[in-house]
């Protein structure tokens, strides 16, 4: 029996939740340059602290660093009923992609995880065993029902509304790093079958800098059931402006399940965030990498006054009944991602 099967679907990123994850980053060498840690953990407690204004934040950490984490927490001014940390080994922070995707009954209301494979975008960054093994550890720790499958799928990759149109890349689910053995329908199939997918809109690829091949939360997102905000590029010399173009140009073809089109929202990228001779010449910066929660909105920015200011003013508009709260998301972005790739939502 699979999920959709049972009654089980994946909810909207606006749907009320009952918690956040986040997967506390490790000391290693690899990330960030070596010489960034204490910097990034004050950055990951401020970004703790902004999420438990509204809710809980449940952290993925080796049980050894409980104490610390605790302690930078309370310097952050995390509300402190709002922090539960798990003895959850794992190997880098990136929790939307190696994290569980949560599903609910539509009947019952009950709350589930599908567990899907994780292999690091295409085996780029071992190890990656321990983040594979994350939502087995979270279904035990919950005690809740857990649906395996082989397929490797990773959660910023596609995107819900609440009528079950996913939005997708070629570029990443249908890369022969992934799952070379399926093909388009097939992919489909799983996606209706474990997440409760009814339809499945495909864009073509990513923008640059982007290690997971072109994940769809850095390009468009459901704000709604009929609104979808999209990335653009007004320089041309930019190697995004021909990408986001063709992006904006498939997504005016989509149609909602009533057959009119969707209400699109142009974002205006950031200006480049460069690092010279860092591995990523040009970050994946990006306004759309932004986080629904309880009451609220989280918006990456990049000390760039102007354009933050005006990604919020944007967003703003598209959630009235939210605040929207600017999180500093540069130190972020060096090590490939912001605010929704490093979490993952947990449903009510």
């Amino acid at each position: 029996m699979t999920p959709a099967s049972l009654g089980f679907s994946m909810p909207p990123e606006w749907a009320p939740q009952d918690a956040v994850w986040l997967s506390w980053p490790v000391d290693d060498p690899r990330h960030w340059g070596g010489d960034k840690q204490a910097l990034i953990h004050n950055r990951f407690a401020e970004l703790t602290a902004a999420i438990s204004r509204f809710q809980t934040a449940r952290i993925n950490a080796p049980a050894s660093s409980h104490e610390e984490i605790r302690r930078l927490c309370k310097l952050a001014k995390v509300v402190p009923e709002h922090l539960e940390l798990f003895d959850h080994p794992h190997d880098d922070v990136w929790c939307r992609d190696h994290g569980p995707i949560f599903v609910k009954n539509t009947g019952s209301g009950e709350i589930a995880l599908t567990d899907w494979e994780f292999n690091a975008w295409g085996g780029k960054f071992e190890p990656w065993n321990r983040d594979n093994s994350i939502p087995a550890q979270v279904a035990e720790s919950l005690s809740i029902r857990r649906f395996e499958n082989p397929m490797i799928l990773e959660g910023g990759a596609i995107e819900i509304n609440s009528v079950g149109q996913i939005l997708t890349t070629e570029a990443v689910l249908l890369n022969p790093n992934r799952n070379p053995h399926l093909n388009r329908e097939e992919i489909e199939q799983q996606l209706c079958d474990y997440l409760g997918a009814k339809e499945v809109l495909w864009l073509e690829r990513g923008i640059e800098g982007d290690d997971t091949d072109g994940h769809i939360d850095d390009l468009a997102r459901f704000t709604d059931d009929d609104t979808i905000v999209a990335g653009v590029e007004s320089d041309t010399n930019s190697p995004n402006h021909k990408v986001l173009s063709d992006n904006l140009r498939r997504l005016s073809e989509f149609k909602t399940p009533t057959a009119r089109p969707f209400n699109l929202v142009e974002m205006p990228m950031p200006e480049a965030c460069e690092i010279p001779g860092w591995r990523l010449p040009i970050l994946p910066a990006s306004y759309v990498n932004f986080l629904i929660i309880n009451g609220a909105v989280l918006v990456p920015t990049f000390r760039q006054a102007r354009n933050d200011d005006r990604a919020c003013g944007i967003l703003r508009e598209l959630f009235p009944k939210r605040e929207v709260v600017g999180v500093d998301a540069l130190d972020f972005v060096e090590e490939g991602g912001t605010l929704h790739c490093l979490s993952q939502q947990q449903p009510v």
